[in-house]
């Protein structure tokens, strides 16, 4: 892809590099995890609903609650969502995997244990490549390892009542609505050095997961949930400090931001002499800075084991690769293909492949006949900002893309100007229609006959004597005083080009 430079190179490093006070290098090394809600209808070992915003402890059910005498049965979609997923991040699948309990003890968590997958998941070693974009730095791809892959449930909701603050709370209420609600567990590994990178990465994987349709990824809704590992050492080549789990970032603004502030304090701790614990810390998004929750549990303190309720998983050669055939065009295929293919710049590429709704839209315009970069300027310009402001989908516009090429392609073919275009848009997006159509309903079509667009010429020039004398004599910026009362005259309708060319030749006498 042209301007985009594939980060291998020690001077990336170097320039992404964090310095402490006394202009010594630090290295920050960051992992993420993230929790991805499968988008299935009902839970991920029971039929209870997954519906979000409903009345608290609507959608729970004996198997939920972990009731004696209740067995859990895996739902098979959950399956083929997680397998479909793993394939995404090009992890390999794994031919037998199996569920284990991990145990704790917590209000949110009705069985006092959750089933998830420990030493033998779904899906194991793949990567993803991140597109690193920020303001004023260069745009640079990455590639980003991923661990594993796993399927787990989610634990329940506490909310604390009495108070705005937890510390000051006089009672606990728990929703188990979303006790059991299906999760991918996605655990990078120790690849990303900024915080800007962490936010790429964890918009990546909502955007992949958003192409497949196995997520919606709403954030707000805790559809996808990001916990960051993070520690700092002196230079690539220093062992590892020790490492601090940050929760509760809701955005991918706050995840880069935990980041920044987290690297900043354990290197000020480390310089101060002072020791940086193992520990989980909040980030607090009014005070932008991350405070202490409680320490950080091993492995060893779940106690894992089998669960002895559900058999082991079994995805077979056939199986998987029937899910792999379905699996869309993803994200960062069609960022090269728009570039090296369509020769659009990695900004439109990128904007472009955003949403998969856009791509297609975009795609089909360009399928009908039509300009790819003259598509693009119109797709991600004016008909993004009025699907945004009308918090439409694209998919649901009436102005179709084979509607919007026709438009490109009387731009391109000289029958209507880039301002007439402008004009009749807004109808167009509001109840869709032939372009071609309107313009001659209207009669907006292009000027283009010479001898209409002389006769014109001619009449403009015998009103303004004393304009004609001045160009005449030197002052050759008057033409734009010409073009613009040729266009004023015309309603914007002269073919600009054979205009300015009649102009200069009257002009010139």
């Amino acid at each position: 892809m042209a301007g985009a430079a594939v980060e291998t190179a020690p001077e990336t490093a170097a320039r992404n590099a964090p310095t402490g006070e006394h202009g010594a290098a630090w290295e920050a090394v960051i992992g993420l995890e993230t929790h991805v809600q499968l988008g299935t209808a009902s839970k991920i070992f029971s039929g209870a609903s997954t519906a979000f915003g409903d009345d608290p402890n609507t959608h729970i059910d004996p198997v939920v609650c972990g009731l004696p005498g209740t067995l859990p049965v895996l739902n098979q979609k959950v399956l083929e969502y997680a397998v479909k997923a793993g394939l995404a991040l090009n992890l390999h699948i794994a031919e037998h995997s199996k569920f284990d309990r991990k145990q704790y003890f917590y209000p949110d968590l009705p069985k006092n244990y959750q089933i998830s997958q420990y030493d033998e998941p779904i899906a194991e070693d793949g990567w993803i490549e991140v597109e690193v974009a920020e303001k004023g730095k260069d745009t640079y791809l990455k590639r980003i390892g991923i661990e594993r892959l796993h399927m787990e449930e989610d634990a329940g909701k506490l909310v604390h009542a009495g108070s705005d603050r937890l510390a000051g709370s006089t009672h606990s209420l728990v929703d188990y609505n979303r006790a059991g609600v299906a999760l991918a567990e996605i655990v990078s590994k120790p690849d990303l050095r900024t915080g800007r990178e962490a936010a790429e990465y964890a918009s990546e994987i909502r955007r992949i997961m958003r192409y497949l349709g196995v997520s919606d990824g709403n954030m707000q809704e805790g559809s996808l949930r990001c916990d960051v590992n993070i520690s700092v050492r002196r230079g690539p080549d220093a062992p590892f400090g020790t490492k601090v789990e940050i929760k509760n970032m809701n955005s991918f603004s706050a995840i880069q931001k935990a980041c920044e502030y987290e690297i900043q304090r354990q290197i000020k701790a480390y310089e101060a002499g002072e020791p940086v614990v193992q520990e989980t810390r909040l980030w607090d998004e009014g005070k932008q800075l991350t405070k202490s929750m409680r320490s950080k549990e091993g492995a060893s303190d779940y106690r894992y084991f089998p669960d002895p309720d559900l058999g082991p998983i079994e995805v077979s050669d056939a199986q998987r690769e029937g899910w792999r055939a379905e699996l869309p065009e993803l994200p960062a295929a069609k960022r090269h293909r728009y570039a090296e293919q369509l020769g659009l710049s990695i900004y439109d590429a990128r904007v472009l492949t955003d949403e998969r709704a856009m791509a297609e839209y975009f795609e089909a315009a360009v399928d009908a006949g039509a300009d790819a970069k003259a598509v693009a300027n119109w797709v991600t310009g004016d008909i993004a900002a009025y699907v945004n402001a009308n918090r439409l989908s694209i998919a649901d516009l009436p102005f179709k893309p084979t509607q919007l090429a026709e438009m490109v392609q009387l731009i391109e073919g000289g029958k209507i100007s880039g301002k007439i275009a402008k004009e009749i848009l807004p109808e167009l997006l509001e109840q869709g229609g032939s372009p071609a159509a309107i313009v001659e309903a209207k009669g907006l079509g292009m000027i283009s006959d010479p001898a209409a667009i002389t006769a014109i010429v001619e009449e403009l020039l015998a009103a303004h004597p004393e304009e004609v004398e001045a160009f005449r004599g030197g002052k050759t910026k008057l033409q734009g005083f010409f073009v613009g009362q040729l266009m004023k005259q015309t309603g914007g309708k002269a073919d600009p080009k054979l205009a300015n060319q009649i102009l200069i030749q009257k002009l010139n006498g």
